[in-house]
């Protein structure tokens, strides 16, 4: 009897222990000594997975991220063979002397001016066209494109023919040429965008892809709340009528607005009127 009462009291104090814990298979398991190798095995297995699981979702990233490293690298060789040449337009001193307007043309006008002056920063064009261009040029070589200038300092003599030809000698893809407007109505204000017109004896050839490069750099400056008077056609300046690859002009405001001179000269709106015409650009040969 009492060895019975002794079997009873030990089954109701593994109960106990069975009630009072989160895992009473395991617990009974430890109580007993009978520690089971199955368990064991399957924890381990499950604590496996999990770290398999993690692994595996490492291992993804990292794919992930050299796959979108690799589009970008892509994307920067390709724009990379993509040759814009950037016109910062005028100079320090103007070339009065004469140069056809167009090839074998009768026509002639001066080889290049200095450029308008702010009312308000008393700036010479040619310095911010030239500030702007900088501006524009480290947008672009960051996008991974191919860049050269038709001028990197003030103190050249490069007629509009020659800037054009320098561009077409070098093959570019295309081109950007800065400048900034001035009218005796010092209320008028907003960028505009030139390109050569389209029945052009010149520049009918052309007309198209600057066109289209032009419109998308309109839809960027609408995105980017910059006032925008248009898209122009011209048949008279020489640096269209002389070029063989797709142009476009940039007047980026008036000189002869009080504010708007100003505006022009500082650093953020410059960069953001200057990535506008970047992204414009981007968006163009995205589609070539």
């Amino acid at each position: 009897m009492k060895k019975y009462r002794l079997i009873i009291m030990v089954i109701i104090a593994m109960g106990i222990i069975l009630i009072g814990t989160s895992d009473p298979l395991t617990s009974f398991y430890k109580t007993t000594g009978l520690i089971s190798n199955g368990i064991n095995k399957d924890r381990n297995i499950e604590s496996d997975n999990t770290k398999n699981k993690g692994s595996q979702k490492d291992s993804t990233d990292k794919k992930n991220t050299q796959g979108n490293n690799e589009e970008g690298r892509n994307t920067t060789d390709e724009n990379s063979k993509i040759l814009i040449c950037i016109d910062p337009g005028h100079q320090t001193k103007g070339d009065p002397n004469l140069e056809p307007v167009a090839p074998g043309s009768p026509y002639k006008k001066a080889r290049v001016s200095s450029g308008t002056v702010g009312v308000a920063t008393k700036k010479p064009e040619y310095v911010l066209n030239l500030e702007a261009s900088v501006v524009l040029k480290h947008i672009l070589e960051g996008k991974g494109y191919s860049v050269i200038m038709t001028r990197e300092g003030h103190d050249v003599n490069i007629s509009n023919s020659e800037r054009a030809i320098f561009a077409n000698n070098k093959n570019a893809n295309m081109v950007v040429r800065i400048h900034a407007d001035s009218l005796d109505n010092s209320s008028k204000t907003g960028a505009s965008i030139l390109v050569p017109e389209e029945g052009g004896k010149y520049t009918a050839s052309i007309y198209e892809e600057s066109n289209k490069c032009a419109e998308f750099i309109k839809g960027k400056m609408n995105e980017s709340g910059i006032q925008l008077n248009g898209i122009f056609q011209r048949g008279d300046l020489t640096g269209f009528n002389w070029s063989k690859v797709p142009v476009v002009l940039v007047e980026m405001g008036f000189m002869s607005n009080y504010s708007e001179d100003q505006m022009m000269s500082n650093p953020d709106y410059q960069r953001k009127l200057m990535r506008s015409i970047a992204d414009g650009i981007e968006e163009y040969f995205k589609t070539k």
